[in-house]
C-alpha cells in the first residue's frame, strides 16, 4: 500500500486548504481500511487529527472540531481533509496513514500500518 499526500502550502490565518491522501496497492480498496490524518509539529510529538473508519463513522480532536472535515471517495481511493479557519497552531507536517482494520476508528499511531510522506502546511499569524 501507498499513500501520497499533497496540498499543503503557506496560508494566512483564517485561510482554508484541503489536503489529499491517494491511496494504491494491488488490492487496496477504502472499504477494508481506517483511514487517519496526523500531525506533527516541529519539536512535538506526532498527534491525531482526525480518523475514519472503513463504515465511513469519524472521530476528531476537540482542537479541530467544527473547523476541519474528513471525507473520503472510495472511487478514487482517496481522502481528503478539508481545513477552514486556520491557526498558526494548526501548522504542522501533515500526514495520512492506513490501517487494514474494518469497522473500527483508529486512534494511535500504533495502530496505523501504512503511511504517506507528509505535507506541510504552514499558517501565518
Amino acid at each position: 500500500v501507498q499513500l501520497q499526500a499533497s496540498g499543503g502550502g503557506l496560508v494566512q490565518a483564517g485561510g482554508s486548504l484541503t489536503l489529499s491522501c491517494a491511496a494504491s496497492g494491488r488490492t487496496f480498496s477504502l472499504n477494508g481500511y481506517a483511514m487517519g490524518w496526523f500531525r506533527q509539529a516541529p519539536g512535538k510529538e506526532r498527534e491525531l487529527v482526525a480518523a475514519i473508519s472503513s463504515g465511513g463513522g469519524i472521530y476528531y480532536e476537540d482542537s479541530v472540531k467544527v473547523r476541519f472535515t474528513f471525507s473520503r471517495d472510495n472511487a478514487k481511493n482517496t481522502v481528503y481533509l478539508q481545513m477552514n479557519s486556520l491557526k498558526p497552531e494548526d501548522t504542522a507536517v501533515y500526514y495520512c496513514a492506513a490501517a487494514q482494520r474494518i469497522g473500527v476508528i483508529v486512534r494511535t499511531t500504533q495502530g496505523y500500518n501504512y503511511w504517506g510522506q507528509g505535507t506541510l502546511v504552514t499558517v501565518s499569524s
